[in-house]
C-alpha cells in the first residue's frame, strides 16, 4: 500500500577494524537498510561537524564507513572509542539532517546507451530483449512504459559515492516489498556511455565518465555528476554533485529538452534545480508515500 510503514530494523554491533595504519572502517550491518545508511550518515555528519584532529577524509558507505587518519596526529584506538561514544548517542529516528532534493532529468531508452546494449546482448541475461524490457518483466510489469513509472515514481537517496569518482549509488525511498531489483549483466560491458543511467541489484546509478560496466542500461541524462575542472556553478566547492544523503527525483524528458539542457551544460551555465529541506527519517519510515510527496512537492 502506498501508505504503508517502513519498520526500522534491528542492527547488530558495529564492527571496528583497522584499515593499514591509516584507515579505520566500520561496518554497521552485512546488507543495507534504510536503518544501516541513515546511521552511517548520521554518524559520518557528526564526525564531520565535531572536526576531530587527525581526520583526513571521511566516506559514507551503504552500510558502513570509512575513516582515513594521520596517525601522527590520532590513534586509530582512540578515534574508534570516539566513534563508539557517537554511536551510542545518535537515535536514527529522533535524528534529522539538511539535504537537497534535486531534479534529475533522464532521456529514457535514448539512443546511446540502446546502441551500447545492443552491441552486448552476448553478455546479458535475455539476448532477445532491451534492458527496460527485461527489468520489467522480471518485476512483473506488462510493459516498459510501466516499469518507468515505478522507476520514477519515488525518490531516490543518495546512500554513498564511490566506486569511481562521482558515481552515486541510489537507493529508491519506498518500503522492502515495492523494490525494483534486476542483477548486473553475466558479463560486464566493456563500454558504458558517461552519464547513463543505470541499475543494478536494487541501486540506481548515474555513470560519470565513459567506461566498463554491467548495470542494466535505462536511459542517460543531460547533466553531469562529475566536473574535475569545477566550471559549472553547481561544482564551484566540489567536484561531486550529488553527495551521499542527497535525494533524486528522476524525471522523464523528451529528445527536444534533453537537447537545450545538454546545450546549457556544455556553455557551462546549466544549473541543478534542487530544493534544500530538513529531513526526517521518523517521518519517512511513518508514511514514505506522503512524506516522499512532501520532499519534492517543491521542485513541482
Amino acid at each position: 500500500m502506498d501508505d504503508e510503514r517502513i519498520t526500522p530494523v534491528e542492527l547488530p554491533e558495529p564492527r571496528y577494524e583497522y584499515g593499514g595504519d591509516d584507515h579505520v572502517f566500520v561496518e554497521l550491518a552485512e546488507e543495507m537498510s534504510f536503518t544501516a545508511n541513515f546511521k552511517a550518515m548520521a554518524i559520518t555528519q557528526q564526525v564531520a561537524e565535531r572536526d576531530i584532529d587527525g581526520i583526513v577524509e571521511n566516506c559514507p558507505a551503504n552500510a558502513s564507513y570509512m575513516l582515513r587518519i594521520d596517525p601522527e596526529v590520532i590513534h586509530p584506538d582512540a578515534l574508534i572509542d570516539e566513534l563508539k561514544a557517537i554511536e551510542a548517542e545518535i537515535d536514527i529516528e529522533n535524528y534529522e539532517w539538511e539535504t537537497r532534493v534535486i531534479d534529475v532529468p533522464v532521456l529514457f531508452d535514448d539512443p546511446w546507451t540502446h546502441e551500447t546494449l545492443m552491441e552486448f546482448r552476448e553478455r546479458h541475461q535475455d539476448p532477445e530483449s532491451t534492458d527496460l524490457e527485461y527489468s520489467a518483466q522480471l518485476n512483473g510489469f506488462d510493459s516498459v512504459e510501466s516499469f518507468i513509472d515505478a522507476f520514477v515514481g519515488a525518490p531516490h537517496m543518495v546512500t554513498m559515492v564511490g566506486f569511481v569518482p562521482g558515481l552515486p549509488w541510489c537507493f529508491q525511498m519506498v518500503p522492502r516489498n515495492r523494490q525494483l531489483e534486476v542483477p548486473k549483466y553475466v558479463e560486464p560491458r566493456t563500454d558504458t556511455p558517461g552519464r547513463a543511467v543505470g541499475f543494478g541489484g536494487a541501486f540506481s546509478v548515474i555513470y560519470p565518465v565513459q567506461g566498463a560496466g554491467g548495470y542494466q542500461l535505462f536511459g542517460r541524462t543531460p547533466v553531469e555528476v562529475l566536473d574535475t575542472e569545477r566550471t559549472l556553478p553547481d561544482f564551484r566547492d566540489s567536484m561531486v554533485f550529488p553527495n551521499p544523503g542527497d535525494i533524486l527525483r528522476y524525471r522523464r524528458i523528451d529528445r527536444e529538452e534533453y537537447d537545450e539542457i545538454r546545450e546549457a551544460v556544455e556553455n557551462g551555465t546549466y544549473e541543478f534545480d534542487y530544493e534544500t529541506v530538513t529531513f526526517s527519517p521518523d517521518e519517512f519510515f511513518e508514511s514514505p508515500h506522503d512524506y516522499n510527496a512532501q520532499l519534492v512537492e517543491g521542485l513541482e
